[in-house]
C-alpha cells in the first residue's frame, strides 16, 4: 500500500521516473506546469497539457476509454533552473460543475519503472474548487521528494495558468469598456468605442427656413448590416441609473443613413432588396461571406443551439490538434467572454464547450459549442467562432474544415459550412452569429489570420464584425 499523505506533507520521491495519476468519478483534465527560483513558468512552454504534451523532463499521457490521463515526470531530463513541477487537476465541463460535487478525488504517484505505487494524496473538504493543485514534485539539494498541496481555484485552471504566469486569455490591445462580466472571467481595460468615429463622413445639410428643422437621426449601429437582410439594431444603452440590460420598450431604431444623400435627377425606382434568406425551405449550405437568417416562418425562435466544428488530417495518419472558441461582443466590438478548452464555459453557462479533439480523426464534429441563446446577456450582440492551433500546426496540414448549427431541441441540422481553401497560417475565423433584437443571423466567414491562442483571435475578430 502506497504511503497517504497529509495535505501540505512530503515525502522522498523514491524514483527517478514517476507517473502521477487520478481515481475520480468525474470527468477530470491533468495538466502540469514547470516552475524555476522565482514561482513561474520561464515561458508557455512550460506548460504542459492535452494541447501542448511534453516540455523537458515532462510528458502528458492521454487516458484510455473512461480513464483519467496522467502525468510522467523524468526526474534526470527536467532543466536546472526548475525546481519544482506542479500537477493540476481540473474539471473539463462535461461533468459536474465544481470538485464538491464531483466526488471523492486521489492522486497517486507510482514508480514508472516498477509500477510501484510510492504516495498517494486525497485533498480534504472541496467544495467549490473547478481546479485544483495537487502535489508538487520538488528539488530538495540533489534530491527529490513530493509535497500534498490541495488548494483549490475556483475560476478553474486558466486562473491557475495565470496565476504561474502562463498567459492564457488577453487581448493583443485593449478594447473597449464592456459590460459587467460573470463572476471570475477577466475584465477588458476600458477603452473608446470602436464605432465612435463613422467611417464615411458625414455631411450636414441645413433646413430651408420654411422647413421645420428635422428631428436628429439615431447614433449609427456598430456592426453593419447584413446585405440583402432586415436592418438590425441592437438594444440602446438605457439612459436612466439601474435600467442597464433591460429590454427596450419599443422597437429599436433601424440603422440610419450615414450621410445625407446627394441631390440626383429623378429616375426609375431602385430594385426591390432581394428577401433575406432564412430557414423556410430547410437547411441551408453557406460558402463564404454569405449569411442567413435563423428564423423559419411559423416557428418558435430557437432557444439553443450547438455549433460543431470539424477537420480531418491532410494526409492519413497525421494527427492534426486545433481548438475551436467561441468570443461574445458587445454592440461596440467590446470583447465579454471567451469560451474555449482552457475556459469551457462563459457567460454563468449561456456558453458551453465540449472539451477538446487532441486528433482530428474521425467522422462528424470534432469539438462542439453549445449556446443557450435564451440565455445570453442583453448585451452580447454577437458571437464569433474561431480555430486555431495551439501546437503551431498550420491549416495546410487540415481538408474539409466545416462548421454546421443545430438546432439543441431536435438535432435538426439548420445551416452548414464548408471551407474550400486552406493557408499556412496558425487562426481562422470560421464564423459568426449576430443579433437584431430577438433574431440571429449566421454569417460563413472562412478568414484565415496568425494566432495559435483565442487571445491572438479576438482582434480579427473585432475586425470582421465592423467589416459587416
Amino acid at each position: 500500500m502506497p504511503e497517504q499523505l497529509a495535505k501540505g506533507a512530503n515525502h522522498p520521491l523514491g524514483a527517478a521516473s514517476v507517473v502521477v495519476e487520478l481515481a475520480t468519478a468525474a470527468a477530470v483534465d491533468v495538466s502540469a506546469l514547470l516552475l524555476d527560483a522565482s514561482g513561474s513558468v520561464r515561458s508557455d512552454a512550460d506548460f504542459v497539457f492535452y494541447n501542448q504534451p511534453s516540455a523537458p523532463g515532462v510528458t502528458f499521457r492521454p487516458g484510455a476509454p473512461r480513464a483519467a490521463a496522467s502525468v510522467r515526470v523524468d526526474t534526470a531530463g527536467v532543466p536546472a533552473d526548475i525546481v519544482r513541477v506542479v500537477v493540476v487537476a481540473s474539471l473539463d465541463g462535461n461533468g459536474p460543475t465544481t470538485f464538491g460535487a464531483a466526488g471523492a478525488v486521489q492522486a497517486s504517484v507510482r514508480d514508472a519503472a516498477s509500477g510501484t505505487d510510492l504516495v498517494a494524496f486525497a485533498p480534504p473538504g472541496l467544495g467549490t474548487e473547478t481546479a485544483l493543485l495537487l502535489l508538487e514534485i520538488y528539488r530538495r539539494g540533489d534530491a527529490w521528494k513530493v509535497r500534498a498541496v490541495g488548494q483549490g481555484y475556483a475560476n478553474g485552471l486558466a486562473g491557475i495558468a495565470t496565476d504561474f504566469g502562463v498567459a492564457v486569455d488577453e487581448e493583443d490591445e485593449p478594447g473597449p469598456a464592456a459590460a459587467p462580466q460573470t463572476a471570475g472571467a477577466p475584465t477588458p481595460a476600458p477603452a473608446a468605442p470602436l464605432a465612435a468615429a463613422p467611417r464615411t463622413p458625414s455631411v450636414a445639410v441645413s433646413p430651408s427656413p420654411s422647413t421645420p428643422p428635422a428631428a436628429p437621426a439615431p447614433p449609427p449601429a456598430a456592426f453593419p448590416p447584413v446585405p440583402g437582410a432586415a436592418p438590425a439594431a441592437f438594444p440602446p444603452v438605457p439612459s436612466a441609473p439601474g435600467t442597464l440590460g433591460a429590454p427596450p420598450s419599443a422597437p429599436p431604431a433601424a440603422f440610419p443613413p450615414m450621410h445625407a444623400p446627394p441631390t440626383a435627377p429623378v429616375g426609375p425606382p431602385p430594385a426591390a432588396s432581394p428577401a433575406p434568406v432564412n430557414l423556410d425551405k430547410g437547411r441551408v449550405t453557406l460558402t463564404k461571406n454569405q449569411s442567413v437568417s435563423l428564423v423559419k416562418s411559423g416557428a418558435p425562435p430557437l432557444t439553443c443551439v450547438r455549433m460543431g466544428l470539424g477537420w480531418d488530417p491532410a494526409k492519413r495518419g497525421m494527427r492534426v490538434d486545433l481548438d475551436a472558441s467561441c468570443i461574445a461582443f458587445d454592440m461596440h466590438g467590446g470583447k465579454l467572454d471567451t469560451v474555449w478548452f482552457g475556459s469551457l464555459t462563459g457567460l454563468d453557462r449561456a456558453i458551453v464547450h465540449s472539451g477538446d479533439n487532441l486528433t482530428g480523426r474521425g467522422e462528424g464534429d470534432d469539438e462542439v459549442i453549445k449556446v443557450h441563446l435564451d440565455r445570453l446577456p442583453p448585451q452580447v450582440a454577437a458571437l464569433v467562432f474561431t480555430v486555431n492551433s495551439f501546437s503551431g500546426q498550420k491549416f495546410t496540414n487540415v481538408s474539409r474544415a466545416f462548421c454546421r448549427l443545430v438546432d439543441d431541441r431536435d438535432n435538426t441540422e439548420l445551416v452548414r459550412f464548408e471551407l474550400a481553401e486552406s493557408e499556412p497560417t496558425t487562426g481562422l475565423l470560421m464564423c459568426k452569429l449576430t443579433r437584431s433584437g430577438d433574431t440571429w443571423t449566421m454569417t460563413a466567414l472562412g478568414e484565415f489570420g496568425k494566432g495559435r491562442t483565442v487571445r491572438a483571435m479576438v482582434k480579427p475578430a473585432r475586425e470582421a464584425l465592423l467589416r459587416g
